[in-house]
């Protein structure tokens, strides 16, 4: 290449190089010149999203950000668009988070390990309790925020490397209140997930959040529009946007709810007036039209966005003037637009715990490849099924870096009210008419006592038909396989005698006994137990003529089970599938006074679409050479178990039943996180009791029917019902506690 043309090319380059620079300088001075402009998010629950409205104003206008400052829900909105998403992303991310769902702390029923799926089916009450050093513990918080960190946990993967909130596309700050001092905490800092998190702890509703050292809940106590945040961030012109909740008006309060509410509005107000006495005249504050919108109200959530959007409208004039052209807003927007992260392959995956649980044994719950792109919502599943042992208040995950190597480290926090834990269950079944049965029931659960995931638990139950089980629950390897189960029981119940439909008598059965099990996990879904018990009992009358028999017996024998549990829920289950199958064996020579083998067998299985729910179940239970034991007898009557009878009004050694139910969740699509939906339905059933098998026939069976009201309530479902039979006979019911769907 000759000299001539070399020279030509260098100053080509040059030219290039100074156009480019001078394009720059350019940029830059004009980006110094305009004013800073910084953006405040206030806090007000479900009525924040209108903050969505407001940022997709803003940018329609063209309007520069250049530092958020958010509370509460401001700080989930402020957050997320700081760290680089669009307003249609973040209206797109509100419109279709299943929200109910997100503030209900329980792992999916499908992550729960099979004992804790009995926990919920036996003790439906919502309430966990904690017992240390012989004292009640009670959670910080009603809702731990699992759930939700999760949420925040996969919308800010992008910017997980990013330890400096300065450093994210907008600088950015949350605000926090810390719980022991009561002052103002900014986050300026940190993870960014669990800042935001921080933000939004409402004190008794979520649960604090430990950061920086600091005990740290909602910001709303102590700067819900934190204006004197954002003059920190070095800006010279504020968009502050209040969302709270305005005071009550003397015809608005209607109960002491309402007076405590306004108290605290009161209170927040207060500190929320200083703040926006602080704005100038070049200031500007956006107030949406939200009227009474509850600030709990997240059914509706979007309904909010477009308000803020028409608030941000009437400033249009003044916002006008602090506009970029669109060739410069462009370069804004695209500055601190943070394409998709490009997800890394994950190497390895490790569980970060301090409890007394074997690492191997949690790394056991993890499902997530290795050699694979990290999937968030594969991480998100691992976390829940961790969080489903309901050992831990959260369970959070993060990507790290070793050496050339990436992987996945899942953090644990220990439940603060344990490590016993008391869970509860109620009983009440009224058929309206004179005959009530109550029980009072209570789970005392010791968890994580070695390395392998052994637990103690002992029942109580007080009332009609008490009993103590206590069982020790020891794994033989660390994936929880194999296990060993030792157990003791005492209980009592009662077996009513009827003759042509009118109760004569009832017995009090009596027993007690030790057993001790062997069985096998069968993933999450189910259990296989072989055991022998040995044991003593009576049955006495209690209500009745003086000459029905009474006896004594001692029980000796065999015994296996299989169950299977999918059910989405317990109590009034949506879909899933319930076996349940025993098979039990007496000999004198194991011990008992007589020989039987009883066969029990229960099938169910649920459909929903839509509202609509279509449950089928089938029973059937039957003895060998049981002669005629009353012990030994299955009942059938009440309500969904030939509902037009009295509760046992028909027994015997063999009893089959087959049921159809249907049911209609009523009321709003997306109702409000706090209502309990309400449930509609009806129900055939066919069944009978026989003295002998040679006596089973379709025709014989007796064919009955109800109708029924149902809502899930914190003590468990409860079901206002009138059952029919075919014979005329009818009856009505009052149930609260354990579902009989």
């Amino acid at each position: 290449m000759n000299s001539h043309i070399l020279r030509n090319l260098v100053f080509l380059m040059i030219l290039v190089v100074a156009n480019e620079t001078g394009a720059q300088e350019a940029e830059i001075s004009a980006d110094s010149e305009r004013p800073r402009i910084g953006l405040v998010l206030g806090g007000g629950g479900a009525r924040g999203a209108a903050h969505i409205g407001v940022l997709r104003e803003l940018e329609r206008l063209r309007i520069p950000i250049d530092a958020i400052a958010g509370t509460s829900m401001g700080a989930i909105v402020g957050g997320l668009y700081a760290s680089g998403m669009s307003p249609a992303e973040l209206e797109n991310l509100v419109e279709t988070i299943d929200w109910e769902d997100s503030f209900r702390d329980g792992a999916q029923r499908k992550d729960r390990p099979f004992r804790r799926k009995q926990d919920d089916d036996q003790f439906p009450m919502r309430l966990e309790l904690g017992v240390r050093d012989g004292e009640l513990q009670i959670p910080l918080g009603f809702i731990q925020g699992q759930k939700l960190g999760l949420i925040l946990r996969e919308n800010t993967l992008a910017v997980a490397d990013v330890d400096d909130f300065d450093q994210l596309p907008i600088p950015f700050r949350a605000v926090a209140s810390d719980i022991w001092t009561g002052e103002v905490y900014v986050l300026s800092s940190g993870d960014l997930a669990t800042a935001i998190r921080a933000s939004m702890a409402v004190p008794g509703a979520f649960a604090p959040v430990v950061m920086d050292g600091r005990t740290l809940v909602d910001g709303g106590l102590v700067g819900n529009v934190p204006v004197s945040v954002i003059r920190e961030m070095d800006v010279d012109i504020v968009i502050a946007v209040d969302v709270e909740f305005p005071l009550y008006g003397p015809a608005d309060m209607q109960s002491a709810i309402d007076i405590t509410a306004q108290m605290l509005t009161i209170l927040i107000r207060k500190e929320t007036l200083r703040q926006l006495d602080d704005l100038s005249d070049d200031d500007i504050l956006i107030r949406p039209d939200l009227g009474n919108y509850g600030s709990t109200n997240f059914g509706g959530i979007a309904n909010t966005i477009e308000p803020g959007a028409e608030a941000t409208r009437r400033h249009a004039e003044k916002l006008s003037q602090l506009s970029l052209d669109e060739a410069g807003y462009a370069r804004h927007i695209a500055a601190r637009r943070v394409q998709p992260a490009v997800l890394p392959q994950i190497n390895f995956a490790e569980v970060v715990d301090d409890g007394p649980l074997s690492a191997r044994v949690l790394e056991t719950r993890l499902k997530s490849e290795t050699g694979e792109p990290a999937d968030p919502s594969a991480l998100a599943d691992d976390a829940g099924r961790l969080y489903g042992l309901d050992l831990y208040e959260q369970v959070d995950y993060r990507l790290v870096e070793r050496g050339e190597q990436t992987g996945v480290e899942f953090h644990t926090r220990a439940k603060t009210w344990g490590p016993n834990f008391l869970n509860f269950g109620i009983e009440l079944q009224d058929d309206l008419q004179g005959d009530t049965s109550f029980n009072l029931s209570s789970r005392l659960t010791r968890r994580g006592l070695n390395a392998l995931g052994a637990e103690w638990r002992t029942d109580i139950q007080i009332g009609t038909e008490p009993y103590l089980i206590s069982e020790f629950y020891q794994p033989l390897s660390f994936d929880s396989r194999y296990f060993v189960a030792p157990r003791i029981e005492l209980e009592q119940t009662n077996f009513n005698v009827f003759v042509d439909q009118d109760r004569v008598g009832r017995y009090r059965i009596s027993n007690g006994g030790v057993a001790l099990d062997v069985g096998r996990e069968l993933g999450v879904w189910g259990e296989f137990r072989l055991g022998a018990f040995a044991g003593k009992g009576n049955a006495n009358v209690k209500v009745g003529a003086p000459d029905l028999p009474e006896s004594s017996f001692d029980v000796g024998g065999l015994f296996s089970s299989f169950k299977v549990d999918t059910r989405d829920n317990a109590q009034i289950p949506l879909d899933g599938l319930l076996i349940d199958i025993e098979f039990t064996t007496s000999r004198p020579g194991l011990g008992a006074d007589s020989r039987f083998d009883l066969l029990e067998t229960e099938f169910t299985r649920i459909w929903t679409r839509g509202r609509h729910s279509l449950n089928t179940g089938l029973k059937f239970n039957t003895s060998f050479q049981s002669d005629d034991l009353v012990q030994n007898f299955f009942p059938l009557g009440g309500f969904l178990n030939l509902s037009g009878l009295a509760q046992g009004a028909v027994s015997g050694p063999h009893a089959a039943l087959a049921k159809l139910v249907y049911y209609r969740r009523t009321g709003e699509t997306a109702p409000n996180i706090f209502d309990a939906p309400l449930y509609i339905g009806a129900s055939l059933e066919a069944g009978d009791v026989w003295q002998s098998r040679s006596e089973i026939s379709s025709s014989s069976v007796l064919f009955n029917g109800s109708v029924f009201a149902g809502v899930d309530t914190f003590f468990g479902p409860l079901f206002l019902a009138a059952g029919f039979s075919e014979g005329g006979e009818s009856n009505f019911y009052l149930s609260l506690g354990r579902s009989p769907l």
